[in-house]
């Protein structure tokens, strides 16, 4: 009969126990390993995941931004001092010019290169700048021409000595009338402002100025009589015939209407009804 005591299966629990922490700590290793693996690609995923979301979100939400600032444009307003350009007839042309393209103009989708162009064509606007003005209207901020003479029958001369040709030009019947070859503008101009000095403190001033084409000068005064200066010494050839009118044609003005002084010592005069040559021969013309 076979006797067993106590202390001889205590060696065996104990290899069960160990056995079993044996196991368990494979199993947790092999749980973290599995836990590790999983990690390396869930959380991307959810990186991925939450950004796709939110582009989502802000790409709706850009688009909603964009309907709500996409109005049709439905006010023009012009900005700035005007005192020739009629602004209802401009605005009234773009309008139209807006209403009459192929898709319904919206303040975003508006081109303001071509809408500037446009309004650039009125001839009274020296500059003009467009704005969008939120929600629904376009702000047109011109800068008028600023006119000093008038430019042959119908165009003017502004400050910077460009020629424009506008349809409205009351108003300015005191401008001074000048004329020339479309290349020479800034010289017509610095000529009349030179000789324009000549008649201050008289009784008689320049009214205009012409350049003829072959380089000769013809000044006209304020009384329409016509001055023929010729190319050559203008300068000297103009105090002569001041001294002459002021002592001896003054007082027939009325009946003159052109004074030649191209002369080498005195001038020829053309009356109205005929023609009364004073001086000697004439000059190199």
């Amino acid at each position: 009969m076979l006797r067993w005591r106590k202390q001889d299966i205590a060696p065996a629990k104990g290899a069960a126990s160990a056995a079993a922490a044996k196991l368990n700590n494979d199993h947790q290793q092999s749980f973290f390993a599995v836990s590790s693996l999983s990690d390396w690609y869930v959380r991307p995923a959810m990186i991925l995941t939450a950004f796709a979301l939110f582009c989502g979100l802000l790409f709706n939400a850009a688009g909603h931004l964009y309907q709500w600032l996409n109005q049709p444009v439905t006010a023009l307003e012009v900005k700035g001092n005007t005192q020739y350009l009629d602004s209802h007839k401009m605005l009234t042309k773009l309008a139209r010019n807006l209403q009459g393209s192929a898709s319904k103009p919206s303040i975003l989708s508006v081109d303001i290169q071509e809408v500037q162009k446009l309004a650039q064509e009125e001839p009274w606007i020296n500059a003009v700048h467009l704005k969008r003005r939120w929600p629904q209207g376009l702000e047109i901020e011109v800068r008028e021409q600023v006119p000093i003479a008038k430019w042959g029958d119908k165009g003017l001369l502004n400050h910077q000595g460009d020629i424009f040709w506008p349809d409205n030009k009351q108003g300015l019947e005191h401008l001074p009338i000048l004329n020339g070859p479309s290349t020479d503008t800034a010289r017509v101009m610095e000529q009349y402002h030179s000789l324009s000095h000549f008649f201050k403190g008289s009784n008689t001033l320049m009214a205009g100025l012409t350049l003829q084409a072959r380089g000769a000068w013809t000044l006209l005064l304020d009384n329409n009589i016509e001055v023929e200066l010729g190319r050559e010494q203008i300068l000297a050839r103009l105090r002569r015939f001041i001294e002459l009118y002021k002592g001896h044609l003054y007082a027939k003005a009325d009946n003159i209407e052109r004074v030649d002084v191209r002369y080498t010592n005195g001038v020829s005069v053309k009356w109205l009804d005929t023609v009364a040559p004073i001086g000697d021969q004439l000059d190199e013309k």
